[in-house]
């Protein structure tokens, strides 16, 4: 499961899709309406507001406006009805380190989109989130890290 802290304008096709399936799953989990990935990381950020379903479903606002712009027809009645807007806090350094890996997986899936995601400098963030100075945030689990 991966939540990009990344705005999704910066995901390809296939990716923004994935990121629907994998935020409608994390909804599901933090509504108690499955017990996979209970314990996944990515859903710390969430578990930690006042409305983890309210975030999630804000997150997932996100997800379908960038899929309007592309014209795409994602089913936004998926989305629970609770939201909460309130911005979550994400590191500069997580957004950084999410680049880098989001352009690691588009090397290999699309050499050209790759090329046009290395040259951002500096990322936007989903527009949940708000940069704050910082490495890369504690719940991130990156290989090689104890």
């Amino acid at each position: 499961m991966r939540i990009w802290s990344l705005h999704p304008k910066y995901l390809d096709a296939r990716g923004l899709v994935a990121l629907w399936r994998e935020a409608l799953l994390a909804q599901a989990v933090l509504s108690g309406r499955t017990s996979g990935y209970r314990h996944h990381p990515q859903l710390e950020r969430f578990r930690g507001r006042p409305s983890p379903v309210g975030s999630i479903a804000q997150y997932l606002c996100g997800v379908f406006e960038e899929s309007l712009a592309r014209g795409y027809h994602f089913d936004s009645t998926k989305i629970e009805c609770e939201r909460d807007d309130e911005p979550i806090s994400v590191t500069s350094g997580q957004l950084a380190y999410e680049k880098v890996h989001l352009v690691k997986k588009m090397t290999q899936r699309d050499a050209t989109f790759a090329v046009r995601l290395e040259a951002v400098v500096h990322p936007c963030p989903h527009p949940l989130f708000r940069v704050v100075p910082g490495d890369i945030e504690e719940w991130e689990r990156v290989p090689g890290k104890a």
